[in-house]
C-alpha cells in the first residue's frame, strides 16, 4: 500500500514505515501530523485517483526531526565585464515517518 500526497507544494509517494524528507512543517519532534491532501491511494490492483484530492483520503505520519540541506552555490558571471558573483542557500526540510495510510 503506498499513497501519493502534496505539502509544500511538492508530490511525494510513501509507503507505511517509510521516512520521507519534505519541506518544513510548523511541528514538534515526536509530534504526530496528519496530511490530508493525499492524490492517490494505492492497495494491491485497487487504486483510487483523486479529482483532485481522494474524499476520505488521509496520511498520518510522526516528525523524526528538522534540518537543513545541503548548500547550493549560485554563481553569476559575466565575462569580460569584470563582473562574479556567489551566493549559496540551505533549505530547511522536515524528515516524517508515515504511520498510516487512509483513503
Amino acid at each position: 500500500m503506498y499513497a501519493v500526497f502534496k505539502t509544500g507544494g511538492k508530490q511525494y509517494k510513501a509507503a507505511p514505515g517509510e521516512i520521507v524528507r519534505v519541506e518544513k512543517l510548523d511541528a514538534e519532534d515526536g509530534a504526530s501530523v496528519e496530511l490530508d491532501e493525499v492524490l492517490m491511494v494505492a492497495d494491491g490492483d485497487d487504486i483510487r485517483v483523486g479529482a483532485p484530492t481522494v474524499d476520505g483520503g488521509k496520511v498520518t505520519a510522526e516528525v523524526v526531526r528538522h534540518g537543513r540541506g545541503d548548500k547550493v552555490r549560485i554563481i553569476k558571471f559575466k565575462r569580460r565585464k569584470h563582473h562574479m558573483k556567489q551566493m549559496g542557500h540551505r533549505q530547511y526540510y522536515t524528515e516524517i515517518k508515515i504511520t498510516g495510510i487512509e483513503g
